[in-house]
């Protein structure tokens, strides 16, 4: 039988974890022959966004910051590697507009694709409005993590949230440990929650890429002895205490120079690119790069490190891992439980420093943890490079895709 299904998305695809996983499903549920819409959001001064390959008719944006909608499109972090809002900074009359905003655009989209699965992403505001628009139609959310942050930096905002989506039909999660926090966050049975992981392309990130494969052109500078990290320039993802240990690292390894893929926007990340820009030597910022930039400076690095405070499934390691890299993170619940058992010595762990919430940590904390993080990195550095990545088979969108697909299918059924 042929089925249409709706993705949601309410901020710019591709861009973020979310983005990407939105993408990947989409090529992957295209096929396996679904018939695909997808709702986005995006600002006014960007170009048409894309999706999965989807036709241009198929992609409906939500478009920001026009003289009719003059809000700004809001990102589901805080710290987002493009200009956005912060939900926590909406007036209770901007909220009000928000919603009322995507709740026309939906009800119209809805309206023209007549779905028989609505897929959104983010246990937030736009998911907690479907079932108010489809009352008929079966809805699964897929929780990245961010949304249950965001009900603890908007409390004002949690009980409508969680009111909304606890009335979808199922959700589908990175681990475990989210599972556990959904179901008690949204006081929902355990069994309407799917772990499905989350995935890597293995036709980009993968060993033996020739040096030229490029798709921007540039060289990608890679000299010496390379240590990569790819992320948002954010004090949750513990860039100030790796740039503390790249200090304590000199002496011992004089040639060591830290590429940092990723951008980011607000006083906090330019604070940080000023400390990088200052230590140059040291550090070569490359920006944003698309997935087959990152897997060619991947494939000529040593090592791949993730200080981050706060992940759902940083799969970005497992990226890493299959272009060859060794890898140094933080003991995340998401990493030990869902990605250590694979990864195995490959793999080194750094405890978190004590926590003030769930991204914040201690700030007498961390001399002590770029200690660590320095120390992890020495020994990871100093071992010989592995030649075979381990077994990644679980992680292939392929695989997620169709644990997605199942879902879908149990619900239309």
């Amino acid at each position: 039988m042929f089925h249409r299904v709706l993705h949601v998305l309410s901020q710019r695809p591709s861009r973020t974890g979310s983005g990407v996983t939105l993408d990947s499903i989409v090529r992957c549920a295209d096929e396996r022959g679904w018939e695909q819409h997808a709702v986005v959001g995006t600002p006014h001064d960007e170009s048409r966004p894309t999706v999965g390959g989807l036709h241009s008719s198929r992609i409906h944006p939500l478009v920001f910051g026009t003289e009719t909608f003059p809000l700004g499109l809001a990102g589901m972090s805080d710290v987002m590697p493009y200009p956005s809002r912060r939900f926590s900074s909406f007036s209770p009359e901007e909220v009000d507009e928000y919603v009322r905003a995507w709740t026309a655009h939906v009800r119209d989209v809805l309206a023209d694709t007549q779905p028989n699965v609505i897929h959104s992403h983010h246990v937030w505001l736009l998911s907690s409005l479907l079932r108010d628009l489809a009352p008929d139609v079966p809805i699964v959310t897929h929780c990245h993590g961010t949304g249950l942050r965001q009900m603890e930096l908007c409390p004002h905002l949690a009980e409508r949230v969680v009111r909304g989506c606890a009335r979808n039909d199922a959700f589908c999660v990175l681990h475990e440990e989210h599972a556990r926090r959904l179901e008690a966050v949204l006081g929902i049975s355990r069994d309407r929650i799917h772990v499905v992981g989350a995935g890597y392309r293995e036709d980009i990130f993968r060993t033996g890429r020739r040096s030229d494969e490029r798709t921007d052109g540039r060289s990608d500078g890679v000299e010496g002895m390379a240590l990569v990290y790819a992320g948002k320039f954010s004090h949750a993802k513990g860039l100030p205490s790796l740039l503390d240990a790249l200090e304590l690292l000199e002496p011992r390894f004089p040639d060591l120079v830290l590429h940092v893929a990723g951008d980011g926007s607000g006083d906090e990340a330019e604070g940080l690119r000023s400390r990088m820009t200052r230590m140059a030597s040291r550090v070569q910022m490359h920006g944003m790069l698309d997935q087959a930039g990152l897997a060619a400076l991947l494939e000529r690095s040593q090592a791949f490190v993730l200080p981050s405070m706060y992940e759902g499934l940083p799969l970005v390691l497992v990226e890493a891992a299959a272009c060859g890299c060794d890898l140094v993170a933080t003991a995340l619940p998401g990493v030990v439980q869902d990605l250590a058992p694979t990864l195995g010595d490959r793999l080194t762990l750094v405890p978190l420093p004590p926590m003030r919430s769930i991204d914040v940590p201690e700030e007498d904390a961390l001399p002590g943890f770029a200690r660590d993080l320095a120390e992890a990195l020495a020994d990871t550095l100093t071992r010989p490079r592995r030649s075979e990545p381990p077994d990644l088979e679980r992680f292939r969108w392929s695989a997620v895709a169709s644990r997605v697909e199942r879902v879908w299918r149990s619900l239309i059924a």
